[in-house]
């Protein structure tokens, strides 16, 4: 449930954030250079961002988001500041809700950024509605906010947080569609790509590319709001005061 202390750290977290220029450039502009790089590379065939470009929307976003977000929340515990925290009135849930109501707003505008910089600039062919690209877009982004918040429970130190990277993002990738369609990989990866997030967020990306509309993708969508839920629910269970 949110309450006033989950705004007010939400707020704490967005004015440490407002000061921290390095982040916020990495937040805004990392994906749009990765973008952009992939762009350059295949200027002569724009097929090429037509194709993967939707599915990369999905990809960069979520992987800067849980980067970012883990060892921010590792750095917190590290400092002795949710210690402290604890002491007052705060809960658990109002921490974890209140970052990532900070961070999904970071994400809802790095989602518009990154989008206008795929059509507009590197030309990236979209058929379906762009609101709807960009919901889903910044739904990937939160989606590696809260995987980022549950991560940092089982890390110690920040670069213990970034090792969690390869472990909870690029079985994703490798399975979720980017590199083979899932319908052509052995039926074990496939069971287990219709089994991670991310698969769900770049078939949305993808198919609302192509033309879908909001009722052709529901249920990737829900598939990924459903993840969001249990990655909150896991992170708010399993955060620790402080770091041993």
């Amino acid at each position: 449930m949110i309450t006033r202390l989950t705004f007010s750290t939400a707020s704490r977290v967005l004015h440490q954030l407002r000061h921290d220029r390095r982040t916020i450039a990495l937040i805004m502009l990392l994906p749009c250079l990765l973008l952009g790089i992939v762009a350059w590379m295949f200027a002569d065939t724009p097929m090429v961002i037509d194709q993967f470009g939707p599915l990369l929307l999905g990809v960069f976003p979520m992987l800067v988001m849980f980067l970012i977000t883990s060892v921010a929340t590792l750095r917190e515990r590290q400092s002795g500041t949710l210690e402290r925290l604890m002491t007052t009135p705060i809960r658990r849930a109002d921490f974890v809700l209140g970052y990532a109501l900070a961070f999904a707003l970071l994400a809802t505008l790095q989602g518009l950024v990154l989008t206008a910089f795929a059509v507009w600039v590197c030309g990236m062919d979209a058929r379906g509605d762009l609101w709807l690209i960009v919901g889903v877009a910044v739904l990937d982004a939160v989606l590696g906010c809260v995987l980022g918040l549950a991560a940092s429970a089982l890390a110690t130190t920040e670069f213990q947080a970034v090792q969690m990277m390869p472990l909870f993002i690029f079985p994703q990738l490798l399975t979720g569609g980017l590199l083979m369609p899932r319908d052509q990989m052995p039926q074990v990866l496939e069971w287990f790509s219709r089994a991670m997030p991310l698969t769900y967020g770049m078939e949305a990306l993808r198919d609302l590319a192509a033309g879908a509309d909001l009722g052709d993708v529901q249920g990737a969508v829900g598939a990924i709001c459903a993840f969001i839920v249990g990655a909150l629910a896991l992170a708010i269970l399993t955060l620790r005061r402080r770091t041993p």
